[in-house]
């Protein structure tokens, strides 16, 4: 209870009288409850009195305080029935059903009170409602009374006067406007049912939006607007029940501000009839909750904060009020003896440990109600019936007076650390005889326990072992095979060579050269089309359109067809662009066309076709999840054999083949699903034995991006160096280092070599002249692109060519390379160096 600014005389009476004599006793030890019922009462510009406990007590505010006249001050805080008698016959009913959790309400009840020394009649409107405790037990009893002697003398020469002029009718509502602008602390309305004109003061108006100046000339249905839509049909539906039935009218609602902000409003009023029982007037007063509502919700927050971090700690925590009851405890103390919250809370540690337990704790427990935190050890029983040693802290609770309201619990469960230490003592008593013993008993347990170990290992990997055993024996035979035969080219051939150069017969050795480098190639394309399908393959991307690529490969694709199929090509218009490695996607073209050739032997249709399309992750099915977007779709579909869905399933896995040995490496579905993959797309695969195949490739649309011509031939001659170009080449590797310094010396380069980062630096922080970095990634200590960052500081226009063995670093190209940068992945062609070398260095020109 928060007094405010100016204070009133029920505060004052509150904070003077001695409340531990009274029935609810010391004021220190109230529940929140009536806490908040007396706050709710004390600040109330209406006015209230609150019954509370066996006896009735009574608490009320200054406006209450003026009803009862001679009875004040000494009726407060004292019991109804001792201050009221002469009420007794009219009251005891109304408590007794009440108390039950009824509410009652009365319309212009009659009362004789003495004021002043004389009596005198005035006339209430009185709502009788309960109040709850925390347990949701009536506590209490919230009496509203609003005294209606103006308003019955208003009606009555409403009534009597119904021809009187209209200047008195006026000075009539401005007394009324008058009085109800006089309680500042809400806002107050009086509405005029028959003429529809709402009379409010200015606060009321305000929270609905409302001009105050046209506060007295506007419809309800102007106010209304200014409710929650959400909130305004309730509205709306409790007023009209107020006016059919006479009921009153409470309700809690939302305002929404013109900014955009929420209050909330409580108002209570009630309609008022003639004798011929018409409503005339509704009037009723609205009280602004929003920092209430707030508050409470922080409240709330800030209690669901605490409850997460106590249920996350390993201790066992609560929290007992002065009366020995549970109020707050954590999940390890709620499992601890196996109550759920609500079973818990409310009880007191007597009900809860039982009469022996709670005598071991009762001296701990009157220290700490005492303001002394004290620590024990105690053994205690667990939920599961074991006996667990327990190390207990009780740290007391105080309260805003000081005096101490209750004490929180902490416990750690030190079983296991007990056992511990009398395993050790016992250990260290016979430890010579033990010894031995405990050592083969380790040795035992420790046996049993990797062959539990083993055993469940085992059984977790059976069932990946066994799925994985055909694929990775499919993989590893396959690449085995292929790069046998690979290797077997090029060792032989270099063995070869070395025998006729010994020999003198130079000559000869030219077809062996053109084998060794053959074999080599197919090594470097295998281990391309293995990087495709693991989707670490060096992505060149650019802008491309489909259907030029297509139509610029329709030769080659009808010489690869043969005569006995038709091709047919269905382009969509204005077909989407995209951004892709063009050769890449040449090559998964020309392995479809191929797939589909071998699966019509006796002739049939092919069909190319692309479309723009939108999918989600009901549209296709694939073996990677589909992010829902626009797409262009690339198809290639035959009518020839088709596969079983055995064979279907299998389809993407490496090395995987239905053709002849010899005939197909198993690579080109497995590839083509890893370049998609690779270039944000997917690929779907449909299929029917006799039927045919469609197999379609989605790649992401590229959104407003000029696009380039990336059908441009490659130049086959290398071009030399133009005379004062240097190069400075930076390569851990010798074999390699030598073939690049070769290569750069026969173009006509200035040439400089380094075989780490750091030798190379000496050389780019000089005053010479570099056109070109040619440096590995991998390097020892600082790699490769860390050297380009110090070089860059020194020659910011320094050109940079990256060569890298790496997959992943080369796929990762777009992130890695910045402007003036370029990348060449190993095994790379001495052409492909050279003319990488020599447009980089031409661009620097």
């Amino acid at each position: 209870m928060n007094p405010s600014p100016t204070g009133s005389d029920a505060q004052a009476l509150i904070a003077r009288l001695d409340w531990a004599n009274s029935p609810l006793g010391a004021a220190s030890n109230w529940p929140q409850s009536l806490r908040t019922a007396v706050d709710i009462v004390i600040h109330s510009p209406m006015p209230m009195l609150l019954l509370w406990g066996p006896q009735l007590t009574q608490i009320y505010n200054d406006g209450f305080a003026l009803l009862a006249g001679s009875k004040h001050p000494h009726a407060f805080g004292q019991p109804t029935h001792q201050v009221w008698p002469e009420l007794q016959d009219f009251t005891d009913p109304i408590y007794s059903a009440v108390l039950q959790g009824q509410v009652r309400t009365y319309s212009e009840q009659r009362f004789s009170l003495q004021r002043n020394g004389v009596d005198s009649d005035f006339w209430l409107d009185l709502t009788y409602s309960p109040i709850r405790d925390e347990n949701a037990e009536v506590a209490g009893i919230l009496v509203t009374a609003i005294e209606t002697n103006e308003r019955r003398r208003i009606a009555l020469e409403l009534e009597q006067r119904s021809a009187a002029s209209l200047k008195a009718q006026q000075e009539t509502e401005e007394r009324l406007q008058l009085a109800l602008a006089a309680t500042d602390a809400v806002g107050t309305w009086d509405w005029d049912i028959s003429e529809d004109r709402f009379i409010a003061d200015a606060h009321f108006a305000q929270l609905h939006g409302i001009d105050p100046a046209m506060a007295g000339q506007l419809p309800i249905s102007d106010y209304l607007h200014g409710v929650h839509p959400e909130d305004r049909a309730m509205i709306t539906r409790s007023i009209k029940h107020c006016i059919t039935h006479g009921t009153e009218y409470a309700e809690e609602y939302r305002l929404l501000q013109p900014d955009g902000q929420l209050r909330w409003v409580f108002a209570r009023g009630r309609c008022y009839k003639d004798h011929h029982g018409r409503p005339i007037r509704f009037l009723g007063a609205a009280l602004d909750l929003t920092e209430r509502k707030n508050t409470e919700q922080a409240l709330r927050q800030s209690q669901t904060e605490l409850q997460l971090i106590i249920n996350a700690m390993p201790i066992l925590i609560s929290y007992v009020d002065r009366e020995e009851r549970f109020r707050l405890n954590n999940a390890a103390y709620l499992d601890w003896y196996g109550l759920t919250p609500q079973e818990l809370y409310g009880r007191t540690i007597l009900e809860v440990l039982g009469d022996e337990a709670y005598a071991l704790r009762a001296e701990h427990i009157a220290q700490a109600l005492s303001g002394k935190p004290c620590c024990f050890s105690i053994n205690t029983p667990h939920r599961d019936g074991s006996i667990r040693h327990a190390l207990m802290n009780y740290l007391p609770r105080h309260g805003a007076n000081g005096a101490v309201n209750g004490f929180y619990i902490f416990v750690i469960d030190e079983t296991e650390r007990k056992q511990t230490e009398e395993a050790l003592r016992n250990l260290n008593e016979t430890l010579e005889e033990r010894v031995a013993a405990r050592t083969q008993q380790l040795a035992e347990s420790n046996q049993r326990l990797q062959n539990e170990m083993f055993e469940r290992e085992r059984a977790e990997d059976a069932l990946r072992h066994a799925q994985k055993m055909e694929a990775v024996g499919q993989l590893t035979g396959g690449i085995a095979h292929d790069f046998n035969n690979m290797l077997t080219g090029i060792i032989g051939s270099l063995d070869l060579m070395q025998r006729y150069i010994a020999e003198g017969r130079t000559e000869e050795i030219g077809r062996f050269t053109e084998a060794a480098v053959s074999s080599a190639n197919r090594a470097a394309a295998l281990t391309h089309r293995l990087l495709a399908f693991s989707r670490r393959q060096s992505l060149d991307r650019k802008p491309l359109n489909a259907n030029d690529l297509i139509h610029s490969l329709e030769d080659l694709l009808r010489r690869t067809k043969g005569d006995h199929i038709e091709l047919l090509l269905q382009l969509t218009e204005d077909v989407w662009p995209v951004s892709t490695d063009v050769s890449q996607l040449e090559n998964a073209l020309l392995n479809l066309v191929i797939n589909a050739r071998d699966a019509m032997p006796d002739g049939g249709e092919l069909r190319i076709e692309t479309a723009n399309v939108y999918l989600d992750s009901s549209d296709i099915n694939t073996l990677e999840p589909v992010k829902a977007g626009d797409y262009l779709m690339i198809a290639v579909t035959d009518n020839g054999t088709g596969m079983t869905p055995k064979v279907l399933a299998k389809a993407f896995d490496p090395f995987f083949t239905t053709k002849p040995i010899g005939q197909g490496t198993g690579l080109g579905l497995s590839m083509i699903y890893g370049f998609a993959q690779q270039s944000g797309g997917h690929v779907s695969l449909f299929s029917l034995p006799g039927q045919g195949t469609s197999v379609r490739l989605y790649l992401p649309r590229l959104q407003a991006m000029e696009q380039e011509d990336v059908l441009k031939p490659v130049i086959s001659e290398a071009p030399p160096a133009i005379a004062g170009e240097t190069v400075v080449l930076v390569e851990d590797d010798p074999a390699v280092r030598m073939l690049v310094l070769n290569l750069l010396k026969e173009l006509g380069y200035h040439a400089y070599e380094a075989d780490d980062a750091k030798s190379a630096l000496p050389l780019l922080e000089s005053g010479m002249r570099v056109d070109l970095l040619v440096t590995d990634v991998g390097l020892p200590g600082m790699n490769g692109r860390q050297l380009a960052e110090i070089a860059r500081q020194h020659r910011p226009e320094l050109k940079v060519l990256f060569m890298t063995g790496y997959a992943q670093m080369a796929a990762e190209r777009q992130g890695f390379l910045e402007e003036g940068m370029d990348m060449v992945a190993k095994p790379f062609s001495i052409d492909l160096l050279a003319h990488k070398i020599r447009t980089m260095i031409g661009q620097a020109g």
